[in-house]
């Protein structure tokens, strides 16, 4: 009896992970299964986080378009695509050149899109352009070319591709946006200004596509870092504004966000907030205690100027 006790809680706990790892894994060919056949357009393919996601949309058997403003890294990740895939599972990708600050070019690009195969099942507006700085320091034209590669570019794609969708009553669009689409976080005006107007235009979508069983979902990373990137040294703990914003800048990995853009798509989710606990929080008292936000996020700013004039 006594050595039953003391090995039921580990063969509990190797029960519960075995479950959790089989429901996982079924998950994921489910998820797989949701995109084979299905024409998916991915934007600024050749981005990390345009990898991945060309990557598991690759696995899943879908028949691939990607878009990217650089021919030679497009050439070189379909040389990566086909090379570790069985190719009688797979469909080789259709590469597209596009540059989605360029939004003169966008609607011919959108026709030569079409043109792969007649369709378009899923878009996923991946482009983005990030800019810091105090606002006074960024310039105008800065500010415009933000909003076209963030917010008129994507819109415009959108737009482009809908009419498609809307004739056939079937499609799916994904805007991969930004935690800054929900709060706004000092020195980034620009880029989280983008990223609200963003979140706006396709919380309209979503309920104006309802009707003809269009899906939009935005998936909203805290921040996507680099493979090799890691987190700045320094003493976070002296301040409410660093330990409120510092998993921020921690962010999520390529792979985790391309495989929740994947779950996403198959499960029809319509939001995805993807964060830590401490920026998930900061949302919510964002929304329900702003006054509170505000102070946080002046002290903050209180903070960085007594520090520069310091040094």
């Amino acid at each position: 009896m006594g050595i039953f006790s003391i090995l039921a809680l580990p063969l509990l706990l190797l029960g519960i992970s075995g479950i959790i790892s089989i429901y996982q894994s079924v998950r994921w060919l489910l998820s797989k299964s949701a995109v084979q056949n299905k024409v998916v357009v991915i934007t600024d393919a050749i981005s990390g986080l345009g990898k991945e996601c060309s990557r598991v949309f690759h696995a899943g058997g879908a028949r691939l378009v990607l878009c990217g403003r650089n021919w030679e890294k497009l050439e070189a990740l379909y040389d990566a695509l086909i090379s570790v895939t069985d190719p009688s599972m797979t469909y080789a990708p259709k590469l597209v050149l596009l540059d989605i600050t360029d939004i003169s070019c966008i609607r011919d690009v959108a026709k030569e899109i079409l043109n792969c195969y007649g369709c378009v099942d899923v878009l996923i507006n991946n482009a983005s352009m990030k800019v810091k700085g105090a606002v006074q320091s960024i310039s105008l034209e800065l500010d415009k070319k933000i909003m076209d590669a963030n917010y008129f570019g994507p819109i415009t794609l959108t737009k482009a591709i809908l009419p498609n969708m809307i004739s056939r009553r079937t499609g799916h669009i994904v805007l991969i946006n930004s935690i800054q689409g929900k709060i706004g976080i000092p020195f980034r005006a620009a880029y989280a200004a983008s990223k609200h107007a963003a979140v706006g235009f396709f919380d309209c979508l979503r309920a104006e596509m309802e009707e003809f069983d269009i899906s939009v979902s935005t998936v909203n990373p805290t921040f996507i870092c680099s493979y090799h990137r890691q987190p700045a040294p320094g003493n976070w703990e002296a301040s409410i504004w660093k330990f409120f914003f510092r998993k921020v800048s921690y962010g999520v990995h390529p792979v985790e966000v391309a495989e929740e853009v994947l779950a996403t798509v198959s499960r029809k989710k319509q939001e995805v907030l993807m964060a830590n606990p401490i920026p998930r929080a900061a949302v919510y008292i964002r929304t329900f205690f702003p006054e509170l936000f505000f102070a946080i996020v002046a002290s903050g700013i209180r903070e960085k100027l007594k520090t520069e004039e310091e040094n």
